[in-house]
């Protein structure tokens, strides 16, 4: 666990505290909800799993809460992080604390990376915003050191080339390099291993593990992909139409979740055993932008939905330290895990 000092936050504090935060964005019939009342803690050295559907909220909610939302975006709610609120808070503060106490792994390095600057002038760029007076000669030794830090082979040599001359897995390293330059006290990655095969996958994992522990940070892994979440999150928060539905110690959540929703995703994981029955997945769609049904949000897909489902908006309840916003929490049928046509074996009518 890394030191404090009196600014910072003491080591039984959040590191991060999100409360309530709403994220809409404003089109001709008014704001249209995408993040509803979503409220999420991150403590220090902590690993936070956030997982839901592509259109859930989950990436949107960390980049507003770092002031990177769309002009069009209203954000309401609370961000603390070290005791300070982000939400509102000036750009210019923003951008001093972003790159160096907080950064963020974007999805999709190819994009996020300059194609007309080296790799090293890129890494160089992050540490100059952030450490007035480095001369560059300390600078091009720090990036070297991040180099060889994220395992990237002669890095003398790759710190001069472009990222059109690195594979996937290399460019996330890369993106990795210039998110822990400054020594952030929290990282945030999102979908650090999408489009990356599967060996390339568990490197990074396994690498932003190692860094975890050795530099002290907090993480938050953004997903959909319960196989990650499951090997290296301490925590998880799941998310579905912009709100948290469940939340609870990882292995608590796959041992006992109690929302439909979880039991969904977690059957949705292919097995590795041989079996005639076809892959499960979780019947409909999301609901678009701005088209929320009354109640649950979840409940045209639920097969464990009842008339107050349909009608009001489940309050999260809690269960120790497990929550869950749903009105059957706790008169699920037991889990088991197994075949998927097992999974909802009980369930009522929806």
């Amino acid at each position: 666990m890394t030191s404090t000092t009196a600014n910072e936050t003491q080591p039984n504090e959040a590191l991060l505290r999100i409360r309530d935060l709403t994220v809409g964005f404003s089109g001709r019939n008014g704001v249209l909800p995408a993040v509803r009342g979503l409220s999420i803690e991150v403590s220090r050295g902590e690993v936070v799993g956030i997982v839901g559907e592509s259109g859930s909220g989950k990436s949107l909610a960390m980049l507003a809460s770092l002031g990177l939302q769309a002009r069009n975006a209203v954000v309401g709610g609370s961000v603390v992080f070290k005791g300070q609120e982000l939400v509102g808070r000036a750009r210019k503060d923003l951008r001093g604390l972003r790159g160096s106490q907080i950064s963020m792994i974007f999805q999709d390095p190819l994009s996020s990376l300059n194609p007309v600057m080296t790799v090293g002038d890129q890494i160089r760029e992050a540490l100059f915003l952030h450490n007035e007076g480095m001369t560059k000669q300390k600078a091009t030794e720090r990036v070297m050191e991040l180099l060889r830090l994220v395992a990237i082979p002669q890095p003398d040599r790759r710190i001069g080339q472009y990222p059109h001359e690195f594979s996937g897995g290399m460019r996330q390293r890369v993106m990795i390099a210039m998110a822990i330059a400054n020594n952030p006290e929290l990282l945030v990655a999102d979908e650090p291993t999408t489009a990356l095969d599967v060996t390339v996958q568990a490197q990074i994992m396994l690498m932003l593990r190692d860094l975890k522990e050795k530099l002290g940070l907090a993480l938050i892994l953004i997903t959909h992909d319960l196989g990650v979440v499951a090997g290296h999150a301490d925590r998880v928060a799941v998310i579905y139409a912009g709100r948290v539905v469940e939340e609870a110690d990882v292995h608590e959540l796959f041992a006992n979740p109690r929302h439909p929703y979880t039991r969904g995703l977690i059957a949705s994981i292919p097995k590795l055993t041989v079996s005639e029955d076809k892959l499960y997945s979780i019947p409909g769609a999301p609901p678009m932008l701005g088209a929320l049904p009354e109640g649950c949000a979840f409940h045209l897909r639920c097969a464990y939905a009842q008339d107050i489902c349909r009608k009001v908006d489940p309050p999260t309840t809690s269960f120790g330290k497990h929550q869950s916003a749903c009105h059957c929490a706790d008169s699920l049928p037991p889990w088991r895990e197994g075949k998927p046509s097992k999974i909802l074996e009980g369930a009522g009518n929806g």
